[in-house]
């Protein structure tokens, strides 16, 4: 009986690979931290507005996301079917980013128009790159503890790409002797850099991993398009056990992670007092944090496997992330405005982001193996479909985190436009009450559904003995 070739990559591939995701993180962190001051704080436009437009292209990109998951699984063309997408989005996204931080002086109306369209242009685009790019990993490694490698370089490279241009942004575009935040001329530095930092990102990822294009898989055969026969695949593709726990965990987490985001400024100014100085300067210890997630999740992977090994890190950084509000509020943390405060503050973000990055690669490298579960029961590979529906989770539902937020912050009359020290105590340490049973419930219930995950090193060995001799048995049945 033949035995399966398994694929394994050199590190200039990992390298490669992973570049390619500082697009996204570089994206990523202007949409999330930086697009609403700029809108409404520097530019003028209405912050419900720009709330708004903020959800609109939410929504559009959550959409497109199992779209460009489908059409590149089953793209024909000579490059193949990820890098036909990777090469065409690379320039238009480039030049959109740029203008986004560059709006005509119009009026609220049209300029609401222009930031609604231009922030789904971007989104849109950068889905048409990062879904193809990310689904390469399960074509170019069917080793098990290689694919943790290459999903930890993935996410190295996109915290490094977003922590830099959030350094760069604070530290060089917007300097306190030009106006800071409200130097307009820096903004357009910012778009500028961000831009050429997207584009370069891109092309060297595709470029490097363009030698593989002749050995990746190759799509099912051509055949006209039927509606039916194409939800009835996408159906039984996604049905997948193992793949549900993941995006049902995934879910979870996203909702958890808009209520943290969005709170997460509250607590730094109003919890502990920190300044604007201070919140800039506790970016820099996540590089070290993304450094040591690099090494530390593969061996997580060779020593426990990665469900037991993502579940662990998943939990350790779930229990790290309410203990700083607790402590606090059994008077056991430092006091405000106190350098001790500062330092422990970094050692507890600087330790819990670590174990985030972890556990998000782990659970990435968890979809890669998805994939050939699935084809040993449907007879197709679908490895855009997998990552497109775990992105689209985590978007659809990122929003309602948000409203969350605005819930708990609307329920304990948290007062407006208030300075640092001026926030009553009761009114603090009840957010905490709310807030920390909140976090808990949407990360526990994460956590217990990612224990239905099923597929370990065993079971992957074992569906690739099944692909390379597809005769030995018939097909297993589709999970309910």
């Amino acid at each position: 009986m033949p035995q399966p070739v398994v694929r394994r990559v050199d590190l200039s591939t990992k390298i490669y690979y992973g570049l390619g995701a500082v697009a996204n993180g570089a994206k990523s962190n202007g949409f999330n931290y930086l697009l609403l001051f700029y809108y409404s704080q520097v530019i003028g436009l209405r912050a419900d507005l720009v709330s708004l437009g903020i959800l609109i292209a939410l929504i559009f990109d959550a959409i497109s996301d199992p779209v460009v998951g489908y059409i590149s699984d089953n793209f024909h063309s000579r490059l193949g079917r990820r890098h036909p997408f990777m090469y065409a989005a690379g320039l238009p996204v480039a030049i959109a980013y740029y203008f986004l931080w560059s709006p005509p002086d119009w009026d609220q109306n049209a300029l609401f128009l222009y930031f609604v369209c231009i922030a789904v242009l971007i989104r849109t685009l950068i889905t048409f790159y990062e879904i193809p790019a990310t689904a390469l990993v399960a074509e170019l490694t069917d080793d098990y503890d290689q694919r943790t490698e290459m999903m930890s370089f993935r996410f190295f490279f996109g915290w490094w790409g977003g922590l830099t241009m959030a350094v760069l942004n604070y530290l060089v575009f917007l300097p306190e002797e030009k106006g800071g935040l409200e130097y307009i001329e820096g903004w357009t530095n910012y778009g500028l850099t961000a831009s050429l930092v997207i584009f370069v990102s891109i092309y060297v990822s595709a470029l490097g991993t363009h030698k593989h294009i002749p050995h990746l898989r190759q799509p099912p055969a051509k055949h006209k398009f039927d509606f039916r026969r194409t939800t009835g695949e996408l159906r039984e593709t996604l049905a997948n056990r193992s793949f549900f726990a993941l995006f049902a965990s995934a879910l979870l987490t996203a909702v958890a992670a808009g209520v943290s985001t969005s709170l997460s400024i509250y607590f730094s100014r109003h919890f502990w007092e920190l300044t604007s100085t201070q919140i800039g300067y506790m970016n820099l210890p996540y590089y070290f944090s993304a450094f040591l997630a690099l090494f530390l999740a593969p061996l997580i992977s060779r020593w426990f496997g990665k469900k037991i090994g993502g579940m662990t890190v998943m939990g350790l950084a779930f229990g790290m992330a309410p203990m700083p509000y607790i402590l606090r509020v059994l008077g056991f943390f430092p006091e405000n405005g106190t350098d001790t405060l500062f330092w422990t503050l970094v050692v507890f973000n600087t330790v819990e982001v670590t174990l985030i990055i972890m556990s998000s690669a782990l659970i990435a490298a968890m979809i890669a193996d998805v994939v050939e579960d699935s084809e040993v029961r449907t007879g197709r590979r679908s490895e855009g479909i997998f990552f497109a529906a775990n992105s689209f989770a985590q978007k659809a539902v990122n929003g309602l985190g948000v409203v969350v937020a605005g819930q708990i912050l609307a329920y304990i009359q948290f007062p407006t436009q208030a300075k640092p020290g001026e926030v009553a105590q009761d009114t603090l340490f009840d957010l905490a009450y709310i807030y920390v049973p909140v976090l808990l419930f949407f990360y526990l219930f994460a956590l217990c559904v990612l224990s239905l995950y099923q597929i370990n090193r065993q079971d992957h060995s074992a569906n690739l003995h099944r692909l390379a001799n597809p005769e030995a048995e018939p097909p297993l049945p589709v999970s309910p």
